[in-house]
């Protein structure tokens, strides 16, 4: 798959540190699909997460790098070298680019990439550049294990479950209450992002109607009644 315009995920810059025969190591890829999180979380928050609900990309990082080590001892000679690699992609909405370049120059710090594309349409996601980005290091370094943060099963059900059908080890990061095609698929491994020691300062307010407290439990209104009111002219 190629991209869209000048800038593509396809370009992304490569890691330089390669194996004893001089060839790129192959990738343990973690992509956070930015967008289709942020919805996720605002659903569960009912409303735009706090300090203390956003997830820490430090941790990410940390629990990346365990998983690529675990990787590494599993395979055949028990000595592969396996390079982590990290991109979240993400829109930017024209005039927020203030607002978001501290988030992104945070990112890029702890050693995540950031692929940025502004939302000039409805159209303008960067579904395609995430598989863009995964079919590149799939057939240059190649895959050793594949990691993808997004509920969106529309764009990635099928090329994950082509590429978990290749012997690689395909997870998906999410939520469980939005993402339950990973959650039920028996070639995909499923993790909740809150399961991730530290990802979150606190506890999310998360409520399961399949398992609700003896005594019951609020759900609060994702937004005011006077809300109904802001379309309606005077």
């Amino acid at each position: 798959m190629s991209g869209q315009n000048g800038g593509s995920a396809t370009e992304a810059p490569g890691v330089a540190r390669t194996i004893s025969g001089g060839s790129p190591a192959p990738r343990s890829l973690l992509i956070w699909d930015a967008p289709n999180l942020d919805m996720g979380l605002g659903a569960i928050l009912g409303g735009r997460p706090t300090t203390s609900h956003r997830p820490r990309f430090d941790a990410l990082g940390r629990w990346l790098l365990t998983r690529t080590a675990d990787l590494s001892v599993a395979a055949d000679d028990g000595s592969r070298d396996i390079e982590p690699e990290a991109t979240v992609f993400t829109n930017i909405v024209p005039g927020s680019a203030d607002v978001v370049r501290p988030w992104v120059e945070a990112l890029r710090n702890v050693g995540f990439a950031v692929f940025a594309k502004p939302k000039v349409t409805e159209d303008s996601d960067v579904d395609s550049d995430m598989l863009d980005h995964i079919e590149l290091r799939r057939h240059t370094v190649g895959l050793a294990g594949l990691i993808v943060a997004s509920a969106d099963g529309q764009a990635f059900r099928e090329p994950l479950e082509e590429i978990a059908a290749e012997g690689v080890p395909v997870t998906v990061l999410g939520f469980r209450e939005h993402a339950s095609w990973a959650v039920t698929s028996e070639v995909i491994e499923f993790v909740d992002l809150e399961d991730i020691a530290g990802v979150f300062r606190e506890p999310l307010p998360r409520i399961n109607l399949d398992s609700l407290p003896d005594d019951g439990a609020w759900l609060a209104p994702f937004r005011p009644l006077s809300a109904l009111l802001s379309g309606r002219t005077h």
